[in-house]
């Protein structure tokens, strides 16, 4: 699946506040290695350079594109072209940290055993995920999947792989010293139009747009755009309120 940078970072403030919120739990005073995965065009990553000055920091992602626009940021990162799911570190890591990127996995539940296997004792593995696929702007995204002629080919586009926070609770508790697992949900002030369907559209929707061509596509981000419109309404004063449930949890070993 192809990513835009650019179109991912018009919300550059709104997608960095939940890693910089994320940051400020994790109790780890002079780690030596830190791992960023799904660093996505490094945003994230600045934020673990900034606080760890002194640490080894590692970007991990699967695009090039998105990695391209990491390395612009001349940031003293290393930056890795790898899956996420199957990556693992040269030697144990002190933070393993994720922003956004984990809810694109399947199987937490071998996933984060793994990770926090790779931790040095007193490290931790810290994640964000949203949590907000009964939202509109998801839900509507698979019921348009599923309503229109192209349905056929909207069968298997995505799966969610988020849990719930006891789940993961249960999962992690017993590989864990300890565990900060909280939810919250941002109400995001856009502005211009249609700035749910932009938001998306970098994110969520792309392996919806990904599997159509042509007017088909075109017919199906239409309609969904549509929906959209009637799910946030643009108030008088111009701006759309976005709701959006995210979910964070910190891992100690």
């Amino acid at each position: 699946m192809s990513w835009d940078p650019k179109t991912y970072l018009s919300f550059a403030n709104e997608r960095t506040r939940p890693a910089a919120e994320l940051l400020a739990r994790i109790y780890c005073e002079h780690p030596k290695r830190v791992a960023d995965l799904g660093c996505g065009p490094g945003n994230s990553t600045a934020l673990l350079v900034a606080r760890w000055p002194e640490a080894s920091v590692e970007g991990v992602d699967p695009s090039a594109e998105m990695l391209a626009e990491a390395r612009k940021s001349n940031s003293r990162a290393q930056w890795t072209m790898a899956d996420v799911a199957t990556w693992t570190p040269n030697a144990p890591c002190d933070v393993v940290f994720s922003n956004a990127a984990f809810q694109w996995l399947e199987n937490h539940a071998s996933l984060l055993p793994r990770l926090l296997s790779n931790v040095a004792p007193g490290g931790s593995v810290a994640f964000q995920v949203p949590r907000n696929f009964d939202a509109p702007s998801h839900a509507l995204m698979r019921k348009v999947a599923a309503d229109g002629p192209w349905a056929p080919r909207m069968k298997s586009v995505r799966q969610i792989g988020v849990l719930s926070p006891e789940v993961y609770f249960d999962l992690l508790a017993p590989h864990a010293t300890a565990l900060d697992i909280w939810e919250t949900t941002y109400l995001h002030v856009l502005e211009g139009e249609d700035p749910v369907y932009r938001w998306v559209s970098s994110t969520g929707l792309r392996p919806f747009a990904e599997a159509l061509a042509g007017e088909e596509r075109d017919a199906f981000l239409e309609t969904y755009r549509a929906r959209l419109r009637e799910a946030y309404p643009r108030r008088t004063d111009g701006k759309t309120l976005f709701p959006f449930r995210r979910l964070f949890v910190v891992a100690r070993v």
